[in-house]
């Protein structure tokens, strides 16, 4: 099962700044929720690892990442990760391509484009369903690269967000991703706003 996914989202920092960060792939790697990297093999091959928690069960998922291309001039950053849980009963890859846009305001903009192929069990959950988890997941990953951008700062804004850098959660919470998502259709089925997270 593929999904492919293109979102837009604004970052409270200059373009230097959040492109200055996107080329440490250790520090991109610890905004995804659950994901570490325990090795690198050299300038553009890596070792990780993303935990998934689903109430008191925790999930390991091993795998690698390729950096595929740094283009300073677009301030675009493309890799390619791979992995499969520990049982492989399930894989995953992803293609990310990541970019850095300047806004009128001195701030700027992360754009993401993934395409995610999914294996196994994990492609049970059908595509509406491996699309909301998706773009849940990206989501969380753009607040955590936000944050750790704004956090670089000074002032009392960069303060804030180096306490919400402190908080954000080790692991992916599968079962927060998947009561949200039914909370969201509920809310749309009954007409009610969801909250934002």
């Amino acid at each position: 099962m593929k999904v492919k996914l293109e979102k837009t989202y604004p970052v409270a920092a200059s373009a230097d700044a959040a492109w200055k960060f996107l080329q440490d792939i250790k520090s991109v790697a610890s905004c995804m929720p659950g994901a570490e990297i325990t090795e690198q093999s050299d300038e553009t091959h890596f070792k990780g690892m993303v935990k998934i928690k689903i109430g008191p069960a925790v999930a390991s998922f091993k795998g690698e990442i390729e950096v595929q291309g740094i283009d300073a001039e677009k301030r675009e950053l493309i890799l390619l990760g791979k992995g499969a849980d520990s049982k492989g009963s399930s894989s995953a890859s992803m293609l990310l391509t990541a970019s850095i846009r300047e806004t009128e305001n001195g701030q700027c903009e992360l754009i993401g484009r993934s395409e995610v192929t999914v294996n196994g069990k994990m492609a049970n959950f059908g595509g509406r369903m491996m699309d909301a988890i998706s773009e849940r997941i990206l989501q969380q990953f753009a607040d955590n690269f936000a944050n750790n951008v704004i956090a670089m700062g000074e002032g009392s804004n960069a303060e804030a967000a180096a306490v919400k850098v402190a908080e954000a959660p080790k692991e992916l919470n599968g079962f927060a991703i998947i009561w949200q998502l039914v909370t969201d259709f509920t809310n749309k089925l009954f007409g009610r706003e969801p909250k934002s997270s």
